[in-house]
């Protein structure tokens, strides 16, 4: 006769593509009698991260309800903001509509993510929009609705957000009068090919570039830069992303830049009941550099950590998922695109697919990543694996 067992309790904090990829694929991995899997997220559904742009201009986005996507599955949704970690007696205190609770763990899979980066730019909070996150794209779509034509608007980055948000802008609003400032060359990262394009598409929307640029102040009708002022009665900040700070208050072990360390199967160095995924990980890959932060990266870290978890619970051999690039996609409006081929540790190649056939290419993508989540285990069937009793709770050894 089977040995009864204690539940092991699961919680994965964030629900972004990352957090809610582990979840649904653990739920698919492990017995529902062996384990409870607990997704907590301040919203009830799922939000396309890769396309704030396109809501920011005013673009509708299908609504992904967590409810159906994870029907059947036996993850729990717990809504809430993630407000504390006490990783010494495992719990992870939640803030809801009703008041703040503890919520206690056997592993913790840590996918808070990242939020936009004001780089400590005088006025940028008080006075520039972000597109991170929903709530900050849908306050750039309330204000952008009311310009009046001419208006000038400025989108300061010239990185792959920089770049998708100034050409969706000027496609969908020819009237306004778009510019980007960007600290190095316009797409000084591409091949000669890409570069080429990105240059072309920009003349072809007139969106004016100042290159070489850096922002020094943000203020309510215009950007102070090394070059001088440039107007702007709408900036759009765009310069990078910073992981959300929760974790430097814990005792868990981070790098400079905030994210948690991690070994190969993305468990903390620190704590090894706790899992760190996605922007939130400090995760090494090709060439010994520090993966980017992208869905790129991201996806493949949840998924090395829900079947690292897996294998742990059940015994079984741990997995080894190698993370690398491929190409980077970028959309330039809904018309142009832009993929752009790269190596192992993405330094961009000679080769590049550019034009309609891009566009294209960039929306299957961005589709593709959204089903994902919704279909964890790229829709092949799996086996539900028991987790051995010695393992259930709290000792489960390192390995």
């Amino acid at each position: 006769m089977r040995q009864t067992i204690q539940q092991h309790r699961v919680v994965v904090i964030g629900a972004g593509y990352t957090g809610a990829t582990a979840a649904g694929r653990l739920a698919r991995r492990l017995r529902g009698e062996d384990v409870s899997i607990t997704l907590v997220n301040a919203e009830p559904d799922f939000v396309e991260r890769v396309r704030m742009h396109q809501l920011a201009v005013g673009q509708p986005l299908r609504p992904r309800p967590f409810d159906e996507m994870f029907a059947g599955t036996g993850v729990e949704l717990r809504l809430g903001r993630v407000t504390g970690i006490d990783v010494g007696r495992r719990t992870v205190t939640v803030t809801g509509a009703d008041g703040a609770s503890d919520l206690e763990y056997d592993t913790l899979v840590y996918a808070l993510g990242s939020a936009w980066n004001t780089q400590g730019v005088p006025g940028t909070t008080e006075h520039a929009h972000e597109i991170a996150g929903r709530d900050g794209a849908l306050r750039l779509r309330d204000r952008l609705a009311a310009l009046a034509p001419g208006s000038p608007v400025t989108v300061v980055g010239g990185g792959l957000t920089g770049v998708e948000a100034a050409t969706e802008l000027a496609e969908t609003r020819p009237d306004l009068d778009v510019s980007l400032i960007a600290r190095a060359g316009l797409g000084d990262w591409l091949s000669p090919k890409g570069a080429r394009h990105l240059r072309k598409v920009f003349t072809t929307l007139r969106i004016t570039t100042h290159e070489h640029t850096t922002v020094t102040a943000v203020h309510a009708d215009r950007v102070t830069t090394t070059e001088g002022d440039i107007p702007a009665a709408v900036t759009i900040w765009t310069t990078g992303f910073a992981v959300h700070p929760i974790a430097r208050a814990t005792t868990l072990e981070t790098g400079d830049t905030g994210q948690i360390t991690v070994d190969a199967t993305m468990r903390s160095l620190s704590h090894p009941d706790v899992y760190a995924i996605g922007d939130a990980a400090l995760v090494t890959g090709p060439g010994d550099k520090p993966l980017r932060m992208s869905c790129a990266s991201g996806v493949p870290t949840a998924w090395q950590a829900a079947d690292a978890i897996a294998a742990r619970l059940t015994g079984s051999k741990l997995p080894t998922i190698s993370a690398r690039y491929f190409n980077q996609c970028i959309s330039l409006g809904r018309k142009e695109g832009l993929i752009q081929y790269v190596t192992a540790d993405d330094r961009a190649v000679n080769a590049a697919l550019t034009g309609r056939l891009a566009a294209l290419y960039k929306e299957l993508v961005c589709k593709g990543a959204a089903w994902g989540v919704a279909n964890p285990t790229t829709g092949l069937p799996v086996r539900r694996r028991r987790v051995t009793a010695e393992r259930a709770r709290v000792g489960v050894p390192a390995a």
